[in-house]
């Protein structure tokens, strides 16, 4: 059997939601369910329980999950020893939507120019705790995240760069001309944002909490997967998004986006390189790195 379908199950049961797992995944919910049904007729036996608010293993989902653990450990194992008869080196990072967008392509630029083909090289986008997470369990080498909240850096090393600016964005469509919004302004508005575990909407709901609002309080909420597209949802004028100000900073400056603020929120969140500490002393991590402060003038 393929190991997508074991990672599928420890999935589910490890979040309780096939939707969830789907998310974590990157897949359809209809692929998980799909997945553990094969399963299931593979072994002849119900492997989770579906009776109640949160999915848990059966007795023989347990006994798989046990073995699961075992064979994907094996895998990682084997794929590790593999990777030392590669004759190139290789670098596997991942970071958040708006580095991603914004300067990862100046990176990779500097990167390899200075390397040309010496590198194997590999990147992905995902929340701050996922790749926080990847980094840890060695699925990435080096990580490039924004976010809004302290984290349990213990197992990584991290260096902190400039922090990210975040601002509320409009059409003039919209209506919304003045640049300073009272809170009951705001609410009154469509609201786009990102799934959760996306930063800046950890940062937002932070803001709504201090004066005892959340995500409720507005009329409708419009909930994207896609940073690009949340953007391109408020160039329509279908409501106000809260960015990072660099992903439309030209917006601003042509005039087809408008700028706003609301008296007591907070702007700003933490930007941080993290590193995987058995891959800190590899040249290409460390040339990455270099690249990366290198962008930011540091």
């Amino acid at each position: 059997m393929e190991t997508r379908y074991l990672k599928t199950l420890m999935a589910v049961l490890d979040s309780g939601s096939f939707s969830r797992a789907a998310g974590d995944l990157n897949i359809s919910q209809s692929a998980v369910s799909q997945r553990i049904r094969f399963m299931e007729e593979q072994y002849g036996m119900s492997l989770i329980d579906r009776s109640g608010a949160v999915i848990v293993a059966t007795e023989a989902g347990r006994a798989v999950t046990r073995k699961s653990r075992q064979i994907l450990a094996l895998e990682t194992e084997l794929d590790d020893e593999l990777k030392g008869f590669m004759t190139k080196a290789r670098i596997s990072i991942c970071c958040t939507p708006t580095f991603g967008i914004v300067y990862l392509p100046s990176v990779l630029s500097q990167f390899f120019l200075a390397n040309s083909d010496a590198v194997k090289f590999k990147s992905s986008l995902s929340t701050p705790l996922k790749t926080l997470k990847g980094v840890v369990e060695n699925e990435f080498d080096v990580a490039v995240i924004e976010h809004c909240n302290e984290l349990e850096l213990s197992n990584v090393i991290a260096t902190t760069l400039p922090p990210d600016e975040l601002t509320l964005i409009s059409a003039p469509s919209l209506g919304l001309s003045g640049r300073e919004l009272s809170l009951t302004e705001l609410i009154e508005q469509r609201f786009i944002t990102r799934r959760d575990g996306c930063s800046s909407r950890c940062l937002f709901e932070e803001n709504l909490s201090k004066f005892g609002k959340n995500l409720d309080s507005f009329p409708n909420v419009i909930i994207h997967d896609d940073l690009y597209l949340s953007i391109q949802t408020t160039l329509t004028g279908q409501g106000v998004a809260f960015v990072s100000r660099s992903l439309v900073k030209e917006y601003l400056e042509k005039g087809t986006l408008i700028e706003h603020t609301v008296e007591g929120f907070t702007y700003l969140r933490s930007r941080t390189i993290i590193l995987n500490r058995s891959r800190s002393e590899s040249a290409s991590v460390k040339e990455f790195v270099g690249c990366v402060h290198r962008v930011f003038g540091m």
